[in-house]
């Protein structure tokens, strides 16, 4: 059985796994690299600390990721593949409540960004990848 997410190095190992799905993604990693030229050396650090906001309750993260998020070449099916690389990640690492609030705010941050980028008619409205 998986454990859930419950430390600190659960959020690193969630969050360095999943970037490194990114990375080697032939959709989502030119964007990082290509377009926004991402330092992953301070983003993320910033990643750990939105993450473990969210599912430790810690309250380090400052900043507004939608904003980086505008001027980027992005469509729907980047956000669908942003969702279904996350829940390969957590399927392959941990499984718990925990675990499965990172799947729900995951979906939540998809269908809002998605949303606000004009993708998307409603924030409840169907990413196919759930």
């Amino acid at each position: 059985m998986l454990p859930d997410i419950t430390t600190e190095a659960d959020i690193k190992l969630l969050v360095d796994s999943f970037y490194g799905r990114v990375l080697a993604d032939p959709l989502l990693a030119p964007v990082f690299t290509d377009v926004a030229k991402v330092d992953f050396s301070h983003h993320l650090p910033q990643l750990y600390d939105f993450w473990s906001g969210i599912l430790l309750g810690t309250n380090r993260f400052r900043g507004f990721p939608m904003r980086k998020h505008f001027p980027l070449p992005i469509g729907l099916a980047h956000f669908e593949r942003w969702l279904g690389l996350f829940q390969e990640t957590l399927a392959a690492h941990f499984a718990g409540p925990t675990a499965e609030l990172a799947r729900q705010q995951a979906l939540h941050i998809g269908r809002v960004f998605a949303t606000r980028l004009g993708l998307l008619q409603a924030p409840n409205g169907n990413l196919s990848v759930l």
